[in-house]
């Protein structure tokens, strides 16, 4: 069986990971792919003799067995959290707030701009900040401070609507990837870093780090500008970690571990069981407070990225997962 990264070869540093993950499943079992966009992988389909199947990078879902709306609520951090807690599942919760005046007509009062400085407050002056229905770990970030937090609102405003304002939370961060009930596999997340080549200072280091967040459409890490250790220079191969996200868009690691208990798995069956997923990636915290039975569902992902599998040479359990997708689509 030739690997996923065989298929990537030669392909455009923009080209789709799920794309090559499609391309690579196709040859497996025997079905048509066709690259409908000049050999950007942006659009493709799929086809057997049973049927034809497209697929679209960007806002596209690349698992058409979840429906719409399960998709679309999954996607929204708030409507997500209050489904899962009225199902007596736990989750980190939070409170949205708008960060526009369109549409005000369409919303209850107490989620506009200045209550979340109010809100803020109440969480003591830090908080664990995201746009209300962002990915890939863009502007998700602590926030200390009113000062610090109007910036960031200034900032979220040019690309977001509304943002989700959540306590900081002490604790291991696990995603438990599901078929259905089936836990695939679970991964133990990290947060991004650099690593000293010891010339150059934190803050230089991180000044690299955030240029190419920007180059991918995300945005930069955040640490006070006043923190002395910036300016230190670490030492040549010495890692130092970048608090906050852990989203591997972001620079963060995940790797593959068995699931830290067995209630963290029923807890991820039942949380996509609520939203309505079939194939859903589930975040969440446990050990909070270094309490082992405290567990908080963070996130619910109805689109989930899987470089992870070819990172770690499972092309087999990507061939699991497209062949849930081809046979729930009727092209197997």
């Amino acid at each position: 069986m030739r690997s996923p990264s065989e298929f990537r070869k030669g392909k455009p540093g923009f080209y789709p990971d799920q794309a090559v993950y499609a391309e690579f499943s196709c040859a497996e079992f025997g079905l048509a792919f066709r690259d409908l966009d000049g050999g950007s992988g942006l659009i493709f389909s799929v086809a057997s003799r049973g049927g034809l199947l497209h697929f679209g990078a960007g806002r596209c879902s690349w698992y058409p067995q979840n429906s719409a709306t399960a998709a679309t609520l999954a996607s929204d951090k708030h409507f997500a959290s209050r489904i899962l807690r009225e199902a007596g599942v736990p989750a980190l919760g939070g409170e949205y707030f708008f960060l526009h005046d369109r549409h005000r007509a369409h919303r209850p009062a107490g989620h506009e701009r200045g209550d979340a400085i109010d809100y803020f407050r109440r969480l003591g002056g830090a908080a664990f900040v995201k746009p209300l229905t962002g990915s890939r770990g863009d502007f998700a970030q602590a926030v200390h401070g009113e000062a610090a937090l109007v910036r960031y609102l200034d900032d979220v405003m040019k690309y977001y609507d509304a943002v989700l304002i959540q306590p900081i939370v002490d604790a291991t961060e696990y995603r438990i990837f599901l078929l259905d009930d089936d836990a695939l596999y679970c991964a133990r997340k990290y947060p991004p870093f650099v690593s000293g080549d010891g010339v150059h200072t934190m803050r230089e280091l991180l000044t690299v780090h955030n240029d190419a967040l920007r180059a991918r459409g995300l945005s930069p890490a955040s640490l006070p500008n006043q923190d002395p250790s910036l300016d230190t220079v670490p030492a040549k191969g010495e890692r130092r970690e970048i608090p906050g996200r852990m989203n591997l868009s972001a620079g963060g690691t995940m790797v593959l571990a068995p699931a830290p208990s067995e209630k963290a798995v029923t807890l991820a069956r039942q949380a996509a069981r609520a939203i309505g997923l079939r194939v859903a990636a589930i975040d969440m915290f446990v050990d909070i407070g270094g309490n082992p039975d405290a567990i908080e569902i963070i996130e619910v992902n109805s689109n989930p990225a899987i470089r992870l599998l070819e990172d770690s040479s499972r092309g087999d359990l990507i061939l699991k997962i497209w062949h849930h997708t081809f046979s729930a689509m009727g092209l197997l």
